[in-house]
């Protein structure tokens, strides 16, 4: 049988661990890594592409330019959908990647952003080493997907019309959620929903297709939604939304590289989660400065809010989640213990 181009990819991918145990210099490897966030350069940006940026120059460094990188921004490579899938099937390297957008293909994904589950940035923090970062790991790479690095963030709602804070201020508006579980959420609340990748959301708002729109904070900076917006409910003091934005490699791919090539990629992976959640941080405050000084009216989730929002959350979006499956319900249950 002839082999596809990416299978003869990946096998020239290993050969280099032969070449490099016979004492050989390795010809150097160049990786793509796609995701849909506004390019910029290591210092100035979204600080996703920026995130990227900085793990490829140290990859690069750490492996003495055996491994190099591609860096393609704004879905320029290919869909965002799309990118998944590609991971999946060893048609793409590498991608930061809003986890919750894969729920379709591999349900288990769909934790990435279930509302109310994660609250804070020290608990999507400890789901890594936790046992639901184990087995949702275990998950994910059974499905062909290697994680690299985890990034969480919290997000906020801009809208055309009045602020978003407690359920009963969606009711009969078109708000996007972000993922099917918030969808569900917003519905169980009385809103209509519409779903769309977040690089969609401007011309949604721009058109009427949307009233609101739930997004991180540096998405809500990135996409200039403030130039929309007439209010803001910003994640200073909670959120409803915690998204984990991991970096994905192919597991395809990953696991052709030599060994120490890949030490150094989870390696770096990891170093570049505590800066992350620093430039998360960072967006969740600067995000209302900004909004303000365009004169969008800026409010914050009261304790009461967030407890109502728990309240439709598990007993629509949780419950619908544990449903699915006896791995769905056990998955929920570790990530309740964290």
């Amino acid at each position: 049988m002839p082999l596809t181009r990416r299978q003869a990819l990946i096998g020239a991918l290993a050969m280099p661990a032969v070449v490099g145990t016979l004492g050989k210099a390795r010809a150097a490897t160049t990786l793509k890594i796609s995701h849909q966030f506004p390019g910029g350069t290591i210092e100035q940006g979204d600080f996703r592409d920026r995130l990227v940026r900085v793990f490829a120059q140290e990859v690069e460094k750490r492996t003495n330019g055996e491994l190099k990188f591609e860096i393609y921004a704004n879905s320029s490579l290919m869909k965002t959908n799309a990118q998944f899938s590609a991971l999946r099937k060893g048609a793409l390297d590498m991608s930061l990647y809003p986890l919750a957008y894969a729920g379709g293909e591999v349900h288990a994904c769909n934790l990435g952003l279930m509302p109310c589950l994660v609250t804070s940035y020290e608990q999507g923090a400890a789901w890594k080493n936790a046992e639901i970062g184990k087995a949702l790991s275990a998950t994910v790479e059974s499905k062909g997907v290697q994680f690299i690095s985890w990034v969480w963030q919290a997000g906020g709602v801009a809208s055309r019309g009045e602020v978003v804070t407690n359920p009963a201020s969606v009711e009969g508006i078109k708000i996007r959620g972000g993922s099917r579980d918030m969808d569900l959420m917003f519905t169980s609340a009385g809103a209509q929903v519409s779903t769309m990748p977040s690089n969609e959301i401007y011309i949604g708002m721009q058109t009427g297709a949307l009233d609101a729109a739930v997004t991180s904070s540096t998405s809500l900076i990135s996409f200039r939604l403030e130039e929309l917006a007439k209010s803001l409910t910003a994640a200073r003091t909670g959120s409803f939304w915690f998204m984990l934005e991991p970096l994905l490699m192919s597991k395809a791919i990953f696991d052709s590289l030599p060994e120490d090539q890949r030490k150094v990629l989870l390696e770096v992976g990891a170093e570049m989660e505590p800066w992350g959640t620093a430039e998360a941080r960072k967006d969740d405050e600067a995000v209302a400065k900004i909004y303000q000084e365009k004169g969008v009216a800026v409010s914050d989730l009261s304790a009461e809010d967030l407890a109502a929002w728990r309240k439709i959350a598990e007993e629509s979006a949780w419950k619908d989640y544990a449903a699915k499956s006896s791995e769905a319900a056990d998955l929920l249950k570790l990530a309740q213990k964290v």
